[in-house]
């Protein structure tokens, strides 16, 4: 695995999806470092990729209300935990859940496992509210999926919220998640 600045220069048995996200971080000007890599699913097989990109990958769930009339995107760091009622007092939500892979690929394009803030460029209609842990906007760069598990992207977290939120027409609001109790 080798971290490569921008995009790849050959193009050929990579998804429109994952295209699709150079060409907006090129458009808006947003420079980035790139690796290709092994499918991963999970936090623990992007441990590696923190290592070589040497940026935290952000854990990304995707949750909605108990209607599922409102989605939200949240991102956190990797090594918190989560728990639904450390969040939904701050989102004025009684009760969330993970939401369906199905809504997840309606609105973002995204298949589970590579959920990222990227997918926010296809939801056109905003049906997805980004939250952010405070934690991950004290940093100076983010790791992520480019739409696709098998590559990963470094990216400022400054160009995150003023130039590609911006252009995809999201506010991210921040929270604030607990830290692990330590025994």
């Amino acid at each position: 695995m080798e971290l490569v600045k921008g995009r790849p220069t050959n193009l050929i048995g990579r998804s429109d999806k994952e295209i699709k996200v150079y060409d907006l971080l090129e458009e808006l000007g947003i420079e980035y470092e790139r690796m290709d890599h092994e499918e991963t699913n999970t936090m623990e097989e992007c441990h590696e990729i923190d290592l070589l990109l040497n940026a935290d990958i952000c854990k990304n769930l995707f949750l909605c209300n108990r209607q599922k009339t409102q989605f939200y995107l949240l991102m956190m760091p990797g090594n918190k935990p989560f728990k639904t009622k450390d969040l939904s007092s701050q989102i004025n939500s009684a009760r969330l859940s993970f939401a369906d892979a199905e809504y997840m690929e309606e609105y973002l394009h995204i298949k589970p496992g590579a959920v990222s803030i990227m997918g926010l460029m296809n939801d056109t209609d905003n049906q997805v509210q980004l939250l952010i842990d405070r934690q991950v906007t004290e940093g100076d760069t983010i790791g992520c999926h480019p739409c696709v598990s098998t590559a990963s992207i470094k990216i400022s977290i400054k160009d995150i919220l003023e130039k590609f939120l911006p252009a995809v027409h999201h506010e991210a609001m921040i929270v604030e998640l607990p830290e692990a109790n330590r025994l």
